[in-house]
Order: C-alpha cells, then sequence, then structure tokens
C-alpha cells in the first residue's frame, strides 16, 4: 500500500513579487494583468475543448462582451495564444483557431513523451508533503470514478499536477504548451477512441510509481501514457 510520509523538517517555496510599480511605460496604461490572465484562460479553454472548432474566426468584441473586458486584454490573450501555436493571427484578416495536422502529432508526442517522463521522474523525488496527498487524492479519485467525463477532467488534472510537482518552471511551461496542444486533438477523437476509460486508468499506475519514490517506474509509465495516447489517436486518423 503506498504511503506519504509527513515531512522531518519545513520546506518553504520561493515566492516571486511582481513590483506594483511595473504596471506602465511612460504614462501608458497597460491592460490589467489579471484580465489578461483572464481572458487567455477562458479562450484557451475554448479552443482547447473545441468550443471554438479549429480554423474558426475569433470574434474579438464578442468575445470582451462575453468576458467582460475590454478588447485590449482579449488581444494580449491571442498574441500569447499565438505564440502558443492555438491562434493564428492574420494582419488584415483577423485571428482564428489554429487548424489541426495530423502530421504535428508526432513532433508533438515525441517531445511530450520525453518530457512527461521527465516530469513524472522528478515528481517521484521532488513532490513534497502537501503535493503528495495531493496525488494521492487524484488517484484516489480516479480509482472511484464511474463518470466518462469526470474521469477526463481528473486525467488533465493529473497532469498537470506531476508538472507542478516536477519543480521546473520551463519543464512545465513547455509541457502545458504540448498538452493544450493533445488536447486538442484528443477531444476531437474522444467520441471514437476505443478503451478510453482504461487509458486513463492508466494514471493510477505513474501516480502510485511516483508516491512509490520509485523515479525510474514513474518515468518509463508516463512516457508508455504518452505513447498509447499517440497510438490511439492514429487509429482514428
Amino acid at each position: 500500500m503506498t504511503s506519504i510520509s509527513a515531512p522531518t523538517s519545513g520546506v518553504s517555496s520561493a515566492e516571486s513579487e511582481i513590483s506594483d510599480n511595473a504596471r506602465g511605460v511612460r504614462g501608458v496604461r497597460m491592460p490589467s494583468p489579471l484580465l489578461s490572465d483572464q481572458a487567455y484562460d477562458a479562450i484557451r479553454d475554448k479552443i482547447v475543448s473545441l468550443q471554438i472548432p479549429p480554423g474558426a474566426p475569433i470574434e474579438e468584441e464578442q468575445l470582451a462582451a462575453e468576458l467582460g473586458v475590454g478588447r485590449t486584454p482579449v488581444r494580449e490573450a491571442l498574441k500569447r495564444l499565438a505564440y502558443r501555436k492555438l491562434v493564428v493571427i492574420y494582419p488584415r484578416s483577423g485571428s482564428y483557431a489554429a487548424d489541426l495536422d495530423l502530421a504535428d502529432l508526432e513532433a508533438i508526442c515525441d517531445i511530450r513523451e520525453r518530457l512527461e517522463g521527465l516530469a513524472a521522474e522528478r515528481a517521484a523525488t521532488e513532490a513534497r508533503y502537501e503535493e503528495r496527498q495531493e496525488l494521492q487524492s487524484l488517484l484516489d479519485d480516479i480509482n472511484a470514478c464511474t463518470d466518462h467525463e469526470k474521469l477526463l477532467e481528473l486525467d488533465v488534472a493529473t497532469h498537470r499536477a506531476i508538472h507542478r510537482m516536477a519543480h521546473n518552471p520551463y519543464l512545465s511551461d513547455t509541457l502545458t504548451q504540448s498538452l493544450d496542444l493533445s488536447l486538442r486533438m484528443w477531444n476531437l477523437a474522444k467520441e471514437r477512441l476505443p478503451d478510453l476509460d482504461h487509458h486513463v486508468h492508466g494514471q493510477t499506475e505513474v501516480l502510485t510509481a511516483i508516491l512509490d519514490r520509485n523515479a525510474t517506474r514513474a518515468r518509463k509509465l508516463a512516457e508508455a501514457h504518452v505513447r498509447e495516447f499517440e497510438d490511439g489517436i492514429r487509429t482514428m486518423f
């Protein structure tokens, strides 16, 4: 049975501070970082979940009204999403959700396979006591879950938790981008994927290896999980 040991000494995490003075340049009022972040998260979720379909135009004014923000935070969010390859911006035509191309799948999964393995390996050795409790909770929830959609949400939550618990912001940032790109393909094919629940339950082995502090096994299982995802998507196209 997997156990979680209490820490023998307190470890304080480093907190980044942002100066309140860094709000503008030469009197130019910059968009609120909070509003821009909110717009980014909301639009990203719409694109990843295919609420905004691949290739569809993105109406800035409509989104701004829907999100209750001005157009400037929406534009800033779209620029960030374009950098993340979720949006394509044409100077005289506007912004569009990026198309889905199966040719990108191999490149994305090639990155994810290696980095998901690295993240799981690091989480096995770097996760703190309270984080290990969170992983145990995710493991329990997956094992108890019988709802299809909730199971998918738990799968994504598990990936994001492992990324965070690797305690490497550069690794986490790269994995966030590649996971978002993968999730678009997942959402396009999920209704036709065989043994989808079985695939998600594969995360329990990854979580168990991390909780057992078995870094090598955690890495190998995480890599296999990504390969299985790629193979499943390929059968749909």
